[in-house]
This record gives structure tokens, sequence and C-alpha cells, in this order.
């Protein structure tokens, strides 16, 4: 017997209507005695057949699953419309539920150090800068050579099991 197909049992508690943010909030406990665990994806649709709207419109997280197993707590929210979920809902669950795209960004140092650059050209078209000119130069080349090392260290792995070159140098010794 598969483990969707297991029996799950949903119970929901602290049920709130909030029509300023247009959605139903509640806490839901979920029964699992002979699985490990419930995917929130089946969740999502579990959720949406008992309240009579789209799965899409639904959004699960915060699942603890209580020490022994059988038992998980977490908070579940179904919105009113797909508009109104998009308008309220974090980015980051929309991109779970594949209603949004993630958005590529450099590290947290490389746009410091981005930052920092900035701040150095504008001192030297003579604008006044945050920092006085020696914490900024200070800063500018602790940065670079934090980023120079970063960058210098990820050029020396090899990633991927398709590129021969790294795979022929560990074979020649």
């Amino acid at each position: 017997m598969a483990d969707r197909e297991q029996p799950v049992t949903l119970r929901t508690r602290k049920f709130i209507r909030n029509p300023l943010l247009g959605r139903k909030q509640m806490v839901v406990d979920v029964l699992h005695p002979s699985r490990p665990n419930v995917s929130k994806d089946e969740l999502r649709s579990k959720l949406a057949e008992l309240y009579k709207a789209s799965k899409d419109t639904v959004s699960v997280f915060g699942f603890r699953t209580q020490y022994g197993g059988g038992k998980s707590t977490g908070f579940a929210l179904i919105y009113d419309s797909n508009e109104v979920m998009k308008k309220f809902e974090p980015r980051y669950r929309l991109v779970r539920y594949g209603q949004a795209t993630k958005i590529e960004k450099a590290s947290r140092q490389q746009r410091t150090f981005f930052l920092f650059l900035v701040m150095v050209a504008a001192e030297r078209l003579g604008r006044r800068a945050r920092w006085g000119r020696l914490d900024v130069a200070c800063g500018c080349m602790l940065m670079m050579l934090r980023i120079g090392k970063q960058r210098k260290n990820r050029a020396k792995t090899v990633r991927g099991t398709a590129k021969t070159k790294g795979v022929e140098k560990k074979k020649k010794k």
C-alpha cells in the first residue's frame, strides 16, 4: 500500500475569517498514524476540497511533527481569490506554489562590495559619502580581498560529473 493511500485526518482550530486580507486563516492538526509525514501539496488539495476552494488559493506553512510522529500541526490560509493571494502572500511562498518566479541575486557580500564601490565613486566626484574617506577605502579593500578569495576558491572546485578535465586530473595522481 502506497503512502498516499494511507488515511489522513485533518482538524482545523482557531478558525478566523479575515475580510481585510480576503482570507480564512486557521491552525491545522494533521493526524497521520501510519505515515511518516504528509506533503504540503497533498494538504493543500485536501483543505481546498474541505473548504470548497481552489488549490491555487490555499497556502500551508509552519508544520512541525510531534515527537513520536503521528501528528503534525501547522498553519493554513485560504484566500478568496488568486489575485488577493498574489497581493498579500510573501513572494517566497508564491515561488513554492509555482505562482511566481524566483529572482536570482548575487551574494550579500558582493552586493555590499558594489555599495562600497558606488560610495568611492561618489566621493571621487566630490559628493559627500556617508562615512569618512579612510573608512570607505579600508572597507573597500577588505571587501575586495574577501571577494577575491571567494572567487578563487569557487574556481578551484570542479562542479558536475560531466566535466572530464577535473576527472582526468584526479586520475593522473
